[in-house]
């Protein structure tokens, strides 16, 4: 795990040059791969000058690890190309599957936590790591729905997938907030109980109300400041674990990249008394 990072922001189109000149220490800079694994263009260009002068780090939505198959070898081998080419400090995916029957759906969808489920994962997250020939970190998910057929505690299983793949862990602040409300569970409890050694990325993230009066559904929306909840959440979780890399995210609504440094400075300041004590 990286020890010179500290809290980073998610790097949109719109901030690139603000972000390439930004002179925060500690600060890095995350994207999805997807967006730049091509062959050039100005794209990929921007990405390369940024990481020629911050840390970057790849968070893929694509990888679909919890699918009944292996990880596509092309999308696979193309995520092994920028690897390649950007030398990013971290690598992280979701807990989630996304592609059926050689399909792809747009979304990170849920699944039952069997124990042949985190064996067909733990073999995806091998495949990955042995083709980027590296670690990565798997984030937890955000839940809307209760569904059936679960063998495992999420934590349990999240704690056995990375003992058994090797893998670290990406805890998402947000989602467990988001979660906790929807299912009704106790997210200091869960934070609490989270593998802090595993942990190689914390991420911050808004969240909004799913506009019906009805379901009282939270939504994991990256669209909106990170709420106070969510900030007690972090804050009680570093106290516990420690100082790690973490990640302001905002993927809608963008506001300026100065409004964005405000929260990523808060952020900084928070791991700065971590590492001071």
């Amino acid at each position: 795990m990286p020890v010179d990072l500290g809290a980073g922001l998610g790097l949109k189109p719109e901030h690139y040059e603000a972000a390439h000149d930004c002179a925060a220490s500690g600060i890095w800079f995350e994207v999805h791969p997807e967006n730049y694994m091509l062959g050039g263009g100005p794209r990929l260009a921007w990405l390369e000058a940024i990481a020629d002068r911050h840390p970057v780090s790849l968070h893929g939505v694509s990888l679909s690890l919890a699918a009944d198959c292996a990880p596509d070898e092309v999308h696979l081998k193309r995520l092994v190309a920028l690897v390649e080419q950007v030398r990013p400090a971290l690598v992280s995916e979701h807990l989630a599957w996304s592609t059926w029957r050689g399909q792809y759906h747009p979304d990170l969808l849920p699944f039952p936590r069997t124990g042949e489920a985190l064996r067909r994962i733990v073999d995806n997250v091998q495949r990955a790591q042995d083709a980027l020939g590296r670690e990565i970190a798997v984030e937890n998910p955000s839940h809307y729905l209760r569904i059936d057929g679960h063998d495992w505690d999420e934590i349990d299983f999240l704690t056995e997938l990375a003992r058994r793949s090797g893998c670290g862990l990406l805890l998402d602040v947000n989602n467990v907030h988001v979660s906790a409300h929807n299912l009704c569970f106790d997210a200091a409890g869960y934070v609490d109980r989270f593998p802090g050694d595993a942990v190689r990325e914390v991420h911050l993230a808004g969240h909004s109300p799913d506009g019906s009066t009805q379901s009282g559904l939270l939504i994991d929306s990256h669209d909106a400041p990170i709420g106070d909840a969510v900030w007690a959440l972090y804050e009680r979780l570093i106290s516990r674990i420690g100082a790690r890399p973490t990640l302001i995210e905002r993927d809608d609504r963008l506001p300026a990249f100065a409004e964005l440094l405000i929260e990523r400075d808060r952020a900084q300041r928070l791991l700065d008394r971590r590492w001071a004590a």
